[in-house]
């Protein structure tokens, strides 16, 4: 009877078993996700924005991390920074996401160095096999957008909670970091800060634990079973809906003060659109 009931404890933390146990995969490997676009709230939006009556030519030239967090590993000195170091590429995506791509016209700028080489080549080669055809000048933006990941605070807020009886016992806890991003757009012609908008993301952190320990048979035997589960939101998708976010922001900012003008569909408004 002890060991029926045993075991009916112990099934009754299988639904807190970690998924690839519960879906008859024998490995981690077996149910592995395939790689995916990722389509969030904030890219949803940027990407269905009413477009651009002219489009902006603009350029990136860096967007790096002035965070200087390191990732934190107990016991061991981690060299890895906490937040992702790809945020220049992350901005062009945003940027060249808005409204389909019919809001900016980006130009390489973070790269400008292999594009000038790759010109250069190819002039060389003209010349040699006497070719006239001239390349085309390259396009200067107006603006500049330029910016930052400048926060990042962990454990802003943390909680759990837990009961325990005749030996079984369940615990949940929590915890929330923040993300922060400032972007700015400053004219090329005057060197002026035209906008400046800020946005924040939080990044959440989830585990469960279920665990029996127990002693059965007239007390001379023991029973002890433990497992948990821990959800982790992806810092680089944090960052990344933070910059989207900032780009929608930035435009609506650059529509209000004239710099461009957002083409609403008939009968809409500006207050409209989120």
């Amino acid at each position: 009877m002890y060991r029926a009931i045993a075991l009916a404890l112990v099934l009754t933390g299988c639904a807190g078993i970690p998924s690839y146990y519960s879906t008859g995969c024998s490995s981690i490997l077996e149910c592995r996700d395939e790689a995916e676009e990722v389509k969030l709230p904030t890219h949803m939006e940027l990407l269905n924005f009413p477009p651009a009556e002219v489009k902006p030519i603009v350029a990136v030239y860096n967007f790096s991390d002035y965070t200087g967090q390191r990732k934190r590993m107990d016991g061991v000195a981690s060299f890895s920074t906490a937040v992702t170091q790809g945020g220049t590429e992350l901005l062009i995506d945003a940027l060249k996401t808005a409204g389909g791509g019919t809001w900016f016209r980006v130009v390489e700028r973070a790269g400008i160095d292999n594009l000038v080489r790759e010109r250069q080549i190819i002039r060389s080669t003209r010349e040699e096999h006497d070719e006239d055809k001239g390349l085309q000048p390259l396009l200067f933006a107006g603006i500049i957008v330029e910016g930052g990941i400048v926060g990042y605070d962990t454990n802003v807020e943390s909680g759990g909670r837990g009961a325990r009886t005749l030996g079984v016992g369940q615990t949940t806890q929590y915890r929330r970091d923040t993300v922060t991003v400032s972007l700015r757009a400053i004219s090329t012609l005057t060197g002026e800060v035209l906008m400046n908008v800020q946005t924040r993301k939080t990044i959440l952190s989830m585990g469960a634990g279920f665990d029996v320990f127990r002693f059965v048979d007239m007390d001379t035997q023991l029973i002890e079973y433990e497992d948990g589960e821990a959800k982790n939101e992806s810092g680089t998708v944090a960052v990344r809906a933070a910059i989207e976010a900032a780009v929608v922001a930035m435009i609506k900012q650059g529509d209000e003060r004239g710099y461009w003008k957002i083409q609403y569909p008939e009968g809409e408004e500006s207050e409209e659109v989120n």
